[in-house]
């Protein structure tokens, strides 16, 4: 069943983005060191400082590399590590996810970084947008400890071209109580009403909410506070 209100998770890299983005109205953030390759694992410096800041729910991205392959043995050794030091800090919401070469999810790695976090929520990320298996990689991690969320634009560089996807994907997921479908990925303020009208209601935006649209510049808690109007 669909939470009773719509979601809206605003990117942030700092206390700074993560003060504007709460101001402006977002339910939820997501933590990530820089946006250069779609986001990398905060510090753990950082982390506090927005923990510090803000109460909203924050999601921390556990990632360390280019691309949705955990790095074999040692990269899954630095997953683990950097895990445990955002979590002994004391965040416990996350994002993760990864793929083997095959676009199946590389369980063994998802599964050793989870059995750090105790249970803790998270949201597996776009790697399933890097995949034409998607419906394997859901049968994967429906029942992963802890997943509530995936992170997705239905397979397509911008997230109304996957509608169809997402609608469907969504009401499935509802059905067998799976994880939220949370629209992420190209996401513009065109696409929402047709995307609500679907039954989406989860939204993930970053350069959308920024000064100038781009990672250069900080969150705007004006624009944020459009996209809160906009998505509910």
């Amino acid at each position: 069943m669909s939470d009773p209100t719509p979601l809206l998770e605003v990117i942030a890299v700092d206390a700074e983005d993560a003060r504007a983005a709460v101001a402006g109205g977002a339910d939820r953030l997501e933590l990530v060191s820089e946006m250069r390759h779609a986001g990398f694992a905060p510090s753990v410096e950082t982390f506090e400082a927005v923990r510090g800041a803000v109460s909203v729910p924050l999601r921390v991205m556990i990632r360390r590399r280019e691309g949705f392959s955990a790095g074999g043995v040692q990269g899954v050794a630095e997953l683990v590590h950097t895990a445990e030091a955002l979590r002994r800090a004391g965040a416990d919401e996350f994002v993760l996810g990864w793929l083997d070469p095959d676009g199946t999810v590389d369980i063994e790695a998802v599964r050793a970084v989870l059995d750090t976090l105790g249970g803790a929520k998270w949201t597996f990320h776009k790697a399933i947008d890097a995949t034409n298996l998607r419906d394997s990689v859901y049968d994967a991690i429906r029942k992963l400890p802890g997943l509530d969320t995936v992170l997705t634009s239905g397979g397509h560089p911008a997230a109304a071209d996957g509608a169809e996807v997402l609608a469907a994907e969504s009401e499935r997921e509802r059905r067998l109580g799976g994880p939220r479908v949370l629209v992420g990925g190209g996401l513009t303020r065109e696409a929402v009403p047709g995307l609500r009208a679907a039954g989406l209601d989860a939204f993930h935006v970053g350069t959308a909410v920024r000064v100038d649209g781009t990672w250069n510049s900080a969150v705007d808690p004006d624009k944020v506070a459009d996209w809160r109007k906009l998505v509910g």
